[in-house]
Parts: structure tokens; C-alpha cells; sequence
């Protein structure tokens, strides 16, 4: 009665790998779907409120990475 039957191991297993399988799967299509539009708001003619606003915070952080990087004598 204490005993695990090999099949039952097995089966546990491969449950698991599956449900990590399709967690995977999941989340790698939702992150090129945030790819695919950060490229499209990116090539569009007029840019998004919300584009322009990351941009500026790009670009003020790499200013302020090379004033960190590159300290005036």
C-alpha cells in the first residue's frame, strides 16, 4: 500500500514538464506580442503619447549613464 507505482511516477512527470511546457509557451507569445507592437509603434508616422514618453526616459537614462561613465576632469 505504501508503494508508488512506477506509471504514477512517470505520469507526474510528464504532467509536470507539460503544464511548464505550456507556461512557457504562453508567456513567450505574449512577449512577442509586446514585441511586435513596440516595432509597430515605432515605425508608424505619427507616434503614440505613451512611445514618445519611453523615449524620452530612454534617452535621459543614457545621459545620465554616460555622465556617470565619462566624469568631467
Amino acid at each position: 500500500m505504501g508503494e508508488i507505482s512506477l506509471y504514477a511516477v512517470v505520469g507526474l512527470c510528464i504532467g509536470f514538464l507539460w503544464g511548464i511546457g505550456c507556461s512557457l509557451a504562453i508567456l513567450y507569445s505574449i512577449y512577442l506580442g509586446g514585441y511586435r507592437k513596440a516595432v509597430e509603434d515605432s515605425l508608424a508616422d505619427v507616434k503614440s503619447d505613451r512611445f514618445v514618453q519611453a523615449l524620452k526616459r530612454i534617452k535621459a537614462r543614457r545621459e545620465s549613464n554616460q555622465k556617470i561613465a565619462s566624469p568631467s576632469a
